[in-house]
C-alpha cells in the first residue's frame, strides 16, 4: 500500500468517526430542549440533566479531534507558516509533531485509560449534581478519542513526509466549509457584479487553501488578486 493511500485510508477512518460523533448535537440539541420544557412550562427540573449536557458535550467535542485534524482545521498561527514553501511547512509540522504532539497525545491516551479503568473499576458516579449519573462511560471517550487523534497524527506525519519528497502536499478530504457559505450568499447577492465575486472568492480560496497547507500566498499573488 503505498504512502498516499494510508493516508486516504486514515483520512476517512477520522472522517467518519467526526461524522458519528457529530450526531451527538443533535441529542444534545433535543435533551436541552426537553429540560428547559420541563423546568420553564412543567416546574419539573431533571437533577442530573447538566452532568448529562457536559458528558453530551465533552464526547461530542473529543470525538470530532481526529476529523478536524484530517480536514486540517485545527488552530494554526500562520502568521509564519503561511509564507513558507510547502516543504518549509512540512519541516515545521515535523519537528513540532515529535516534540508536542506524539509526547501530549500518548500523556492523553495514558492518563485516559487511567481515570476509565480506576472509574469503571469503583462504579463511578458524578457529584457536581444530586443523583449523578456514571460517568464511566464517558471518561472511556478519553482514550478512544486520543487514539483516533494519535492515528490521524501518524497519518499527518507521513503526509508530511510524502510532501518533503515530492515537493506538494498530498490532497486533504473535503467538507462543506464556511467559505461555501460565503460563496453561495456572493453568489445570491444582487449588489456584487460578477468580475467582485470572482475576485472575492479567488481571494478567500486561496487564503483557505494556504492556511491548510495546500499552497503558499506570495506577495504577488495577493496583490493581484486584491480588487
Amino acid at each position: 500500500m503505498t504512502a498516499r493511500r494510508v493516508i486516504a485510508a486514515v483520512d476517512l477512518i477520522s472522517y467518519w468517526s467526526g461524522k458519528a460523533g457529530a450526531w451527538l448535537i443533535v441529542a444534545l440539541t433535543f435533551v436541552v430542549s426537553v429540560e428547559v420544557f420541563k423546568r420553564y412550562i412543567l416546574n419539573a427540573p431533571t437533577a442530573w440533566i447538566f452532568d448529562f449536557n457536559n458528558m453530551l458535550y465533552g464526547s461530542l467535542f473529543m470525538l470530532c479531534g481526529a476529523y478536524t485534524l484530517a480536514l486540517g482545521g485545527h488552530v494554526r498561527a500562520d502568521f509564519v507558516y503561511i509564507y513558507l514553501r510547502p516543504r518549509g511547512q512540512a519541516t515545521m509540522d515535523l519537528i513540532l509533531y515529535f516534540l508536542f504532539f506524539i509526547p501530549g497525545i500518548l500523556g492523553l491516551i495514558y492518563a485516559g485509560y487511567d481515570y476509565a479503568a480506576l472509574s469503571w473499576r469503583i462504579g463511578e458516579h458524578s457529584t457536581v449534581t444530586a443523583e449523578g449519573p456514571p460517568v464511566y462511560h464517558f471518561k472511556s471517550v478519553i482514550p478512544l478519542a486520543g487514539i483516533l487523534v494519535m492515528i490521524q497524527g501518524l497519518a499527518e506525519i507521513v503526509r508530511c513526509v510524502e510532501c518533503l519528497r515530492t515537493g506538494v502536499w498530498p490532497a486533504r478530504l473535503e467538507d462543506v466549509e464556511e467559505i461555501d457559505v460565503i460563496e453561495t450568499q456572493l453568489a445570491r447577492s444582487e449588489y456584487v457584479d460578477e468580475e467582485s465575486r470572482r475576485q472575492a472568492m479567488e481571494g478567500a480560496h486561496a487564503i483557505d487553501e494556504a492556511a491548510r497547507h495546500r499552497s503558499v500566498i506570495d506577495d504577488t499573488e495577493r496583490q493581484s488578486r486584491t480588487p
